[in-house]
């Protein structure tokens, strides 16, 4: 089969590999889409010991069922998934925090991902696609997921609805975008997105109506904003968040783009600040996302760039150099 592999930083090739083999409890899918996330990027350039050259990246899917071992499914049936290979036993998972799983595995990390046109794996990590979600539409649940799970989580911690907050989104990539989207649907008014490549700030105003800014050239107001999410995770864009925060508000941390940075402690306690961190989401959260992109949530998706697998170290060059104005490149193996 045709597949992506990650052969060096800042390399990936177009390559010939076995069809994975059928195990117990297991499916192999027919990749049907499958969307390059920042983390994908973080190993593309060489920054993520956890992703070796060799592996076949990627884990945001959407599939239908070529074989399966698993009382679970059947063949032809359309699905997407949860990367995230838990244990099911850890107290984490039995608390129905199955993100936080002590035991877990990833695809696209310690077993082959999904830029390819076939994938494995174990078929309780699966969750159905309704015949009126495309793959492309599908293929977005597990970013999608990520800003749903952020979002709600945020919620529990803010002073007032979120309706009422001036809102900052740090990032304007996959999970900025999707975020900005989700704000919207929830009402948010007041929404800025600081982002530094001008052709997404125009795809975001664009899209999700939101006030844009360049951080190099215009900070965003100093105790300005009432939420303010990190979709980079920067040691720039930390700074920037407490910078940004108003007295009571709260921070959600979700980019992971620098693992350790030095922050503003005095403020965050003189002042009050809730300071969140995210990682991924539940089964919960991912069944709620693909319900939420059936109803159209988060819009008509026009703004996602789909190119085929073949042309996917383009793709990764493309992110790599700021050349794509798309928060998303969704990679289609039958193009």
């Amino acid at each position: 089969m045709k597949s992506l592999v990650y052969t060096q930083p800042n390399e990936v090739q177009l390559q010939e590999r076995p069809s994975p083999e059928l195990h117990a409890d297991e499916v192999v899918l027919r990749i049907d889409a499958a969307g390059i996330c920042g983390s994908d990027m973080h190993a593309y350039h060489g920054h993520d010991p956890r992703r070796k050259p060799g592996l076949v990246l990627g884990h945001e899917f959407a599939a239908t069922i070529e074989a399966s071992a698993s009382d679970l499914w059947k063949v032809g049936q359309r699905v997407t998934g949860n990367p995230l290979i838990t244990c099911g036993r850890c107290r984490y998972c039995l608390q129905g925090r199955d993100n936080l799983c002590s035991d877990r595995t990833m695809v696209g990390m310690s077993r082959p991902g999904a830029f390819a046109e076939q994938m494995s794996i174990p078929g309780r990590c699966l969750i159905a696609l309704p015949d009126s979600l495309s793959p492309v539409a599908g293929a977005l649940t597990e970013p999608a997921a990520t800003a749903l799970h952020a979002i709600n989580l945020s919620m529990r911690s803010l002073v007032r609805p979120l309706q009422e907050c001036r809102v900052l989104v740090i990032g304007g990539g996959a999970i900025g975008m999707l975020t900005a989207l989700m704000l919207r649907h929830y009402g948010v008014d007041e929404l800025h997105v600081a982002e530094v490549n001008s052709l997404r700030r125009d795809s975001l105003k664009q899209h999700t109506g939101c006030v844009t800014l360049d951080p190099r050239s215009q900070s965003p107001e100093e105790n300005g904003f009432d939420y303010v999410i990190d979709a980079v995770g920067s040691a720039v864009t930390r700074k920037t968040a407490l910078s940004a925060i108003a007295p009571g508000g709260v921070v959600m941390h979700i980019g992971l783009q620098d693992w350790a940075s030095e922050i503003d402690m005095r403020k965050l306690t003189l002042a009050e600040i809730t300071l969140l961190g995210t990682y991924t989401y539940s089964m919960a959260d991912l069944k709620a996302t693909v319900s939420a992109l059936s109803r159209g949530v988060f819009g008509d998706l026009s703004w996602v760039d789909r190119r085929p697998l073949k042309d996917g170290a383009q793709a990764f060059a493309d992110l790599h150099h700021g050349r794509t104005a798309s928060a998303k490149i969704v990679l289609e193996p039958a193009l």
